[in-house]
């Protein structure tokens, strides 16, 4: 007989291992019944003639094997998890381990958040740009995000100037009276200390650490053997250098943002769904931005229909061209207004100063402001007669006082150079006279004398020796006083244009026979644009007069520090938003084009007078020099080997540096030529979506139809 197949069955029970008493049992709960089902398992017992299971296939025992893989990989993760978290599972010896981790863990990130919170309290302004912005949006609060990055930037070149200049000379120089050119003429000496002398910033202002006369010509001063010469010259250029750099890169930082689309891209989607501003937290800044969107939609609506309609293009045409002539004779005017002042000032320069009064020693500044006041106001007029899109006339509107403020500087700056030039050959005469007073004074001095007597030494008092005209001085001073008079001018006309006319609007509505408030004159708009054009236009001033006078970019500190606290307060009390704005931000390269020209344009001048002009022969750390570049080959010369100063030199070969310029230019060619392909090729892909968007919207449809006639075909 076959062997019978034994099945064996094995039942599982669960079994108490909690006592109970009999005697309690009815006064207590019913014990619940264990979760754990019972199940029975059989086990089949097989013998040894059974014949052998068939084979796995293949599928089979690679499913299995990734199975088993599977289940260990789930078990080592298990156990992963179980060893790091031992001690929050309150068990093994990692437990206090594991406390002092989640201990440290916090206080990490305690001290992280903290320290950003340290971090956002040490940017300057922070709160109160918050609060700007919270009133009247992210427009406004924009400009002042825009004073403070050049408040950064000014806070670089003073300390450069700070450290490199004034203070190796303030601590290693001679000191005051020691020098002739540090020292008040006897003549002077009077009234070197009235506010008068020295809000023009003559007198002990004059002889001081603030312009370049002071500066001694030694190649070294100090313990420290410091290149006093070498350093001024070093900081100039590089002042320059990182001025152009800081502002390259804050506009190649943001050139992307757009992604090289057009902005006429779902135009009205974008204005519907992005227009409004977040950040608003005032109502009635509100109703003024629902206000601005509103009027944005009509102004895009109308353009859209304008490009329908048929205008007289020839009237039109007219129209510009007579503005445009009126403004190019605005900016003649205002240029000849300001070479005649300067000449003026120059012939008033040549008479006592105590027959002056206020205008007249003030007359060439208070013009230049004045211009820059009233002629804005005379564009926007003429702006009128074009008939352009606001936008489009606002740029231009930028655009022309930009050229203002830009060709009364350059005027400006043609004006100095003539009294340059005249104080260079008044220069020839002084040290030919000086030479003489020199020797005169000698032979006087050696014919009181009496025989073979020897007396003290010769010696005059530096105040009484005579001095040439230092005309890097009378740079300096000239922009020093441009930058003050335009920062009082700033101030005056906010005091006055907005601070007074916002008490009237505001106190007077009541008895008055309409609102003011919303009629005339109304509440003052702040003028981002013309706001943000006046620091381009200071911060031109700086950047030109800085190495004639090393003071000047902390005077602009001074000046940009103010300005935060004085303009915020008027912002807040006095102004509303505009209807329409530009926005000012640090990402806008409109404005950052505009500050990187002018920064082209201010330093021009200086090179060229670096590179033409003698300097003083008497004044400042390039004295006795022929042009000021000569220090960098007499510190080759002095300072480095010869070997190293013959290479330095064919370095500085006019053939190889032209070289070099060229290699420049074809590479700046080229990488705008390769950023002109990648943005054309950005455009053919996003038209290439669009496309391919479209096709799948109308295959969509197709199959949509062709489901919806297979359904009822189907019925």
């Amino acid at each position: 007989m076959p062997p019978k197949k034994v099945k064996i069955q094995v039942e599982e029970k669960e079994e108490d291992t909690e006592e109970s008493t009999s005697e309690e049992e009815g006064d207590k709960l019913p014990r619940r019944e264990s979760l754990r089902p019972k199940r029975k398992r059989k086990r089949d017992v097989i013998n040894e003639d059974d014949p052998e299971p068939e084979p796995e296939d293949e599928e089979t025992r690679k499913a299995r094997e990734k199975e088993r893989r599977r289940r260990l990989r789930r078990g080592a993760e298990a156990k992963k998890f179980v060893s790091e978290n031992e001690g929050a599972l309150g068990k093994g010896k990692g437990k206090q381990w594991f406390a002092f981790k989640m201990m440290m863990a916090k206080k990490w990130a305690k001290f992280l958040r903290d320290f950003e919170n340290f971090k956002a309290a040490c940017v300057p302004w922070e709160n109160k740009i918050k609060a700007v912005e919270s009133q009247f949006g992210s427009s406004v609060a924009s400009y002042f995000l825009f004073l403070r990055w050049m408040y950064g930037v000014n806070m670089v070149l003073f300390i450069l100037t700070f450290t490199l200049i004034m203070l190796p000379e303030y601590l290693w120089g001679l000191p005051y009276g020691s020098l002739p050119r540090k020292t008040v003429p006897r003549a002077e000496e009077a009234s070197a200390a009235n506010f008068g002398v020295l809000y023009d910033f003559n007198g002990l202002a004059q002889y001081s650490i603030l312009f370049y006369g002071y500066y001694d010509n030694k190649r070294t001063i100090g313990w420290l053997n410091f290149r006093l010469p070498l350093s001024y010259f070093l900081v100039g250029i590089m002042c320059i250098g990182y001025s152009f750099l800081v502002v390259l890169k804050a506009m190649t930082k943001n050139i992307g943002d757009d992604g090289g689309g057009d902005d006429n891209t779902f135009n009205f989607s974008w204005k519907v769904f992005c227009s409004w501003d977040y950040l608003i937290g005032n109502p009635e800044t509100a109703d003024n931005k629902f206000n601005s969107i509103t009027m944005n939609f009509k102004e895009a609506i109308t353009e859209e229909r304008a490009a329908q309609v048929e205008e007289n293009v020839h009237l039109i045409r007219f129209l510009r061209f007579l503005a445009n002539f009126f403004v190019f004779l605005t900016l003649g005017a205002s240029g000849y207004l300001i070479f005649w002042a300067v000449k003026r000032s120059q012939e008033f320069a040549q008479q006592d100063p105590d027959t002056l009064g206020w205008w007249e020693k003030n007359e060439m500044n208070m013009v230049m402001s004045l211009l820059g006041m009233f002629c804005p106001t005379l564009f926007d007029l003429f702006a009128e007669l074009e008939d352009y899109h606001p936008l489009i006339a606002l740029k231009w509107l930028l655009g022309r006082i930009f050229a203002l403020l830009l060709g009364n500087l350059y005027v400006f700056i043609l004006a100095l150079m003539d009294e340059i030039n005249n104080k260079i050959e008044e220069e020839k005469h002084v040290k030919a006279n000086i030479t003489l007073w020199e020797a005169n004074m000698i032979k006087a001095y050696n014919a009181s004398l009496s025989g073979n007597t020897t007396g003290p030494p010769f010696y005059v008092h530096p105040a009484d020796v005579p001095r040439g005209p230092c005309w890097e001085t009378m740079v300096g001073q000239e922009f020093v006083r441009l930058t003050v008079s335009d920062v009082l001018t700033t101030y005056v006309t906010i005091l006055i244009g907005d601070f007074l006319r916002a008490c009237f609007v505001r106190f007077c509505n009541y008895c008055w026979c309409w609102d003011l408030e919303y009629g005339y004159p109304s509440y003052t708009e702040f003028d981002i644009s013309g706001n943000v054009l006046a620091l381009i236009f200071n911060q031109g001033m700086i950047w030109m007069g800085s190495f004639f006078a090393p003071s000047l970019p902390g005077i602009n500190i001074l000046r940009l520090h103010t300005s935060m606290y004085f303009q915020c307060w008027a912002v807040m009390c006095c102004n509303v938003p505009e209807a329409r704005v530009f926005k000012a931000s640090r990402s806008n390269n409109f404005y950052l084009g505009m500050l990187l020209l002018i920064l082209f344009l201010s330093t021009m001048p200086v090179l060229y007078m670096i590179v033409s002009l003698p300097p003083s022969f008497d004044c400042g750390p390039f004295s006795g020099k022929n042009r000021m570049f000569e220090v960098i080959g007499e510190t080759l010369e002095n300072d480095f080997p010869s070997w190293m100063a013959k290479i330095l030199r064919q370095l500085s070969n006019p053939g190889l540096v032209i070289a070099i310029i060229l290699v420049m230019v074809l590479a700046i060619y080229y990488l705008n030529a390769t950023a002109k392909g990648q943005k054309a090729a950005n455009l053919d892909l996003k038209k290439k979506m669009k496309l391919q968007a479209l096709e799948n919207k109308m295959r969509n449809k197709k199959m949509a139809a062709a489901r919806a006639a297979a359904a009822a075909g189907g019925q």
